[in-house]
């Protein structure tokens, strides 16, 4: 395959409608208390994985969980796709402290994230 190869599934993100009652049940199930904890995104770090929970989904409109593949070059990395027949749903972004983000859709529309740490 062209390109650069993938980190893995690092980073799984989960729209919730109660975040408090959702947090609860996530500390319980990683056994630890969330890492970043504020009213629009409570993060764990758990055996070298990020867990976040989104409430309502965030401005990305999740509707269900989506998985984040950690790549060196995302905008690499979303050209393949496409050229694979791939469809930007959420170009490549920054969502702070040098994340970008990304999602596409498959063709049977399943959402799949990509990120990139500067």
């Amino acid at each position: 395959m062209p390109g650069v190869s993938t980190e893995g599934a690092k980073t799984l993100l989960h729209p919730v409608s109660d975040l408090t009652a959702a947090k609860k049940v996530y500390a319980a199930l990683l056994g630890v208390e969330p890492q970043h904890d504020a009213p629009y995104y409570v993060g764990f770090d758990v055996a070298g994985q990020h867990i976040g929970l989104v409430p309502g989904g965030g401005p990305q409109g999740m509707t269900t969980p989506v998985a984040y593949w950690h790549v060196p070059d995302i905008e690499a990395r979303l050209a393949e796709v496409t050229a694979a027949g791939g469809t930007v749903r959420e170009p490549a972004h920054d969502v702070g402290g040098g994340r970008l983000v990304a999602t596409v859709t498959d063709p049977d529309g399943n959402v799949l994230g990509l990120l990139q740490d500067r």
